[in-house]
């Protein structure tokens, strides 16, 4: 029970969990819907919870978001999360202020990476699992084989008896309706929002203890600066009450390092908004304000017993890259945020609420090292940054390694599953090959569609989902997730193809393209401003050529139709952050500003390059 406006109300706290694109999100959209959320007539737009700029534009959730219905009297905060593995630690971040979590398969694909990573996070918190088999009205769906998956899932994450007794509901693809069991049709959601009250157990905090709530997320505000979201895990808080924030560290008594305020306004969540409420009791999910140096993971106690709960443990990232200040012939012109100083308090920002990153200096005062979940969770910050006026350079992802027990070196390991038709299925296996990929299991879906169960090094995936497109002609899918650390692959291939490098500063003309794209696939149009060491194509051979994009057609007093032929392009390969993060190699690097993503050599200079080319066949052979 909590208090709010001084009257008492049931409260359920449960997280929606999936792999992408199950449809988590639009579920969220149609249980506000029918719980009262939104007018009848009024116009909502779809994926309502996903607000980010960038998560409409790519249909992805990026970060997990707070809402909350009521139903028959009890409150039901609900949180939605990442499907995406890159963002894992968005939901492992959430998972403490919940009890429960709906956990929702697709009734085609069944149990997906994702699913496995989030699953086995929220049974070792020993939350209460709902099930739920969404699209059962797909064309290819298969819930009697998608409910057995999932109980074998739990079963494999060893999860106690009552957990394999997991209620398990059957929602259609508009996520309107919800039934108990496949004979019956659903007729809207009651069954969900009655599961949940029933099964998902209310909070187990003591109203009447001291206060004491953990820091889950962050938020800011214009006016009242940051703000703490998280739930309250004993006793009460009003507006006004004085406070201890508690630093990091080991659970327990705390002496030492507390800050006190008073807390000056009090949130909770009622359907999309933050309403403001003068007290709240254990068991809810509030904002707080009135703290400078609130962060994730740290506690707010009463004053008079500061004790500390245990921190959100997050998983280590896995892969990492160099941002650096852009030093290139065109710095300075798009961006509005170009010095180190800049981007590096920009970067160390990002850590207040992105508890996967980690940031470090390295030997170079313009170069930090940022480290990530994967080359998705490092492009959405990249583009997040562009997108704010911001300038920098960014190298080549590499794996962070670890030494084993006995010495040896270790590197993280995926699990890849790919959905591929069976006529590409031969494509697929060559080009994972040399990779190192080690196949784990096979199966046949009898639809014209294999599914594919690999373990392979991190580094064999980089540069892999392009020419796995082109390999599969656009109908394969490729998931994958961090898996376990490994016995160190060895050497893997790079690209197989050179590229092309602008040999002087220019403007690029489409007589000098159209004699280079009979050998070269283009990354630039006409009229565009290149520099000596810009990456403008890739080559069809395996080495590098210089050449000069900005050769202009010798004018003559001759007119005639085999002189004056019409050049004709073909469109330049567009060059997105994720694309670019694939492609490039140890010594390039990418430029990225507002309005443009170049790729450019590290050593620009064609002549210096080639010194440090001869040098390094020197060195091979000696």
């Amino acid at each position: 029970m909590a208090a709010q406006g001084g009257w008492a109300v049931e409260i359920r706290n449960i997280a929606i969990i999936a792999h992408v694109d199950h449809g988590k999100t639009t579920f969220v959209d149609q249980m506000l819907r029918q719980a009262g959320v939104f007018r009848e007539n009024q116009q909502v737009e779809e994926r309502v919870m996903d607000s980010n700029p960038l998560e409409r534009e790519r249909g992805i959730t990026i970060l997990a978001k707070n809402t909350a219905v009521r139903w028959k009297g009890t409150k039901i905060n609900i949180v939605d999360t990442p499907g995406h593995a890159d963002f894992g630690g968005e939901v492992e971040r959430i998972l403490r202020m919940v009890d429960g979590v709906l956990i929702l398969v697709d009734a085609a694909e069944g149990p997906m990476p994702q699913t496995r990573f989030v699953t086995r996070k929220a049974l070792g918190l020993g939350l209460t699992p709902i099930v739920a088999i969404n699209k059962i009205d797909r064309a290819d769906a298969e819930p009697y084989r998608v409910h057995d998956e999932v109980l074998g899932l739990f079963i494999d994450l060893e999860a106690l008896l009552e957990r394999l007794e997991a209620i398990c509901l059957y929602p259609g693809s508009s996520n309107e309706t919800a039934s108990k069991d496949l004979e019956t049709a659903g007729v809207d959601l009651e069954p969900l929002f009655d599961a949940i009250v029933a099964h998902v157990p209310p909070p187990k905090g003591d109203p009447e203890g001291p206060f004491q709530m953990l820091i889950s997320t962050l938020d800011h505000s214009t006016f009242l600066g940051r703000l703490g979201i998280g739930r309250i895990e004993r006793g009460r808080v009003k507006v006004g009450d004085p406070i201890a924030l508690l630093p990091l560290g080991e659970p327990g008594l705390v002496t030492e390092g507390i800050e006190r305020s008073r807390i000056s306004k009090l949130f909770a969540f009622e359907g999309l908004a933050r309403v403001e409420v003068p007290e709240a009791a254990a068991g809810d999910i509030v904002v707080v304000s009135g703290f400078d140096g609130i962060d994730i993971s740290k506690t707010l106690t009463d004053v008079e017993h500061p004790e500390r709960l245990a921190g959100i443990a997050v998983e280590l990232p896995t892969i990492s890259v160099d941002f650096a200040l852009n030093n290139s012939p065109f710095s300075g012109r798009e961006g509005k945020f170009v010095t180190s100083r800049q981007v590096r308090d920009r970067l160390f920002k990002e850590l207040e609420r992105n508890v996967a990153l980690k940031v470090e200096e390295t030997d170079s005062p313009d170069t930090l090292a940022v480290s990530g979940r994967g080359e998705l969770h490092l492009g959405i910050l990249m583009e997040t940054m562009r997108r704010e006026g911001y300038e920098f350079q960014v190298s080549r992802p590499r794996v962070i390694t670890r030494e084993g027990e006995d010495g040896q070196r270790l590197e993280p390991y995926e699990e890849l599953m790919i959905d591929v038709p069976e006529t590409y299925m031969g494509a697929v296996m060559e080009k994972l090959g040399p990779r190192r990929a080690e196949m784990v299991e096979m199966r046949n879906s009898g639809q014209g569609t294999v599914r594919l169960m690999f373990k392979i090094p991190a580094r064999g995936l980089f540069g892999y989902r392009s020419e796995f497109l082109t390999d599969t002609r656009g109908t394969g899918t490729l998931h994958h997730r961090y898996l376990e650390y490994g016995p160190w692959a060895g050497p893997l291939a790079g690209r197989k193809r050179g590229v092309l490098v602008a040999d002087r500063e220019g403007k690029t003309v489409a007589f000098a393209l159209g004699n280079l794209q009979e050998r070269a696939s283009l990354f630039i149009a006409p009229g565009t401003d290149v520099y000596e060491g810009m990456i403008v194509g890739e080559n069809s051979r395996p080495e590098d050529m210089d050449v000069n994009v900005a050769k202009e057609k010798k004018l003559t007093n001759m007119r005639t139709t085999a002189s004056d032929e019409n050049v004709m392009l073909e469109p330049p390969r567009e060059i997105t952050l994720e694309y670019a993060l694939e492609y490039i190699e140890d010594d390039e690097l990418i430029e990225v500003t507002p309005e443009t993503i170049r790729l450019r050599k590290r050593i620009l200079p064609q002549t210096e390059r080639r010194k440090v080319a001869r040098a390094m066949a020197r060195e091979a052979n000696a």
